[in-house]
């Protein structure tokens, strides 16, 4: 079963998602401001959204949906390369230290 996110009546429906990469970072947290709220009258009502710069940034960055800016296909494209590589990269280091323990048999 597929998890599930109900978006109460009268709420709009975000534009962007959790795990989204965006110029800003990777969405890591949403939440609404609803009509007639307080946090809405101080900041404006809508949704606002948590980002982390990078995946292992410590930092929490916080934008309203429209101070949000998308990446191109091809930003995406490079980033998600990017990460792939260096992921083989580590798969490499690792198989080598596993070929080191079992004395060069990795079985694959």
């Amino acid at each position: 079963m597929q998890p599930m996110i109900t978006i109460p009546k009268g709420w709009e429906y975000p534009r962007f998602t959790l795990g989204e990469r965006t110029q800003q970072g990777i969405i890591v947290g949403l939440e609404y401001y609803a009509q007639d709220s307080f946090l809405a009258e101080e900041y404006g009502q809508g949704w606002r959204y948590a980002l982390m710069p990078h995946k292992n940034s410590q930092d929490l960055l916080h934008y309203q949906e429209h101070q949000i800016k998308t990446l191109s296909r091809q930003e995406l494209f490079s980033q998600i390369t990017a990460e792939i590589d260096a992921h083989q990269q580590q798969i490499d280091v690792l198989k080598q230290q596993l070929a080191n323990v079992t004395g060069g048999s990795t079985n694959g």
